[in-house]
């Protein structure tokens, strides 16, 4: 069993590599994006309430979220495991995250935290946002995004850090060698029974 979490800042390619290191480990990369858009799109209880925040381009509180992902870590496709992608961003989603796989009898086994430079980032983004024509993605928006990342993501990380399961990979350069990078890092952790 493989129990993943990947974090990366916007431009990080962290939702490409998700799904390279899921593949790997044969395992479902589980985004919450893409949940909330299933459940949305389904129109579910879950996804009505979730739509009232997301049409208002608010955060959709915790309570929606936890309750999508615990229905998710129990369909049978999570058997070997999971990655997730985007859960958890608050400390109180580590609570029910904990809760969840506590209930399962589990444990998480490793957090793979994306590293790439404010400058590589705001570069990439740049390119990305010429290539899409979006124009409202200037430099210093870029800038403001990554702060608000780090903001809302540093107590989640702090705390991984604490139980010593988070693993520093360096996000830049080709994308196959941050995959190999990050499957290495997994596999030298799952092999030491963190």
């Amino acid at each position: 069993m493989t129990r993943l979490i990947i974090m990366g800042p916007p431009g990080s390619g962290k939702g490409t590599q998700a799904e390279y290191i899921a593949r790997h480990f044969g395992i479902p990369a589980i985004s919450t994006g893409d949940i909330f858009r299933a459940h949305v799109g389904g129109n579910t209880a879950l996804g009505v309430e979730a739509s009232k925040f997301m049409d208002s381009g608010e955060f959709v509180p915790d309570h929606v979220t936890n309750a999508m992902i615990r229905q998710r870590l129990g369909n049978t496709d999570v058997g070997a495991g999971f990655l997730l992608d985007g859960y958890p961003r608050t400390t109180s989603q580590i609570d029910a995250l904990d809760g969840i796989l506590s209930g399962n009898q589990q444990q998480l086994d490793a957090v793979v935290a994306l590293t790439v430079g404010d400058d590589e980032l705001v570069d990439r983004m740049l390119r990305r946002a010429q290539e899409q024509g979006r124009s409202d993605d200037t430099a210093p928006v870029i800038r403001r995004r990554l702060e608000l990342y780090r903001d809302e993501t540093q107590a989640v990380v702090a705390r991984y850090s604490e139980r010593g399961i988070v693993l520093a990979v360096d996000g830049a350069g080709q994308r196959e060698n941050i995959t190999a990078k990050a499957i290495s890092a997994i596999e030298s952790a799952l092999g030491k029974g963190l």
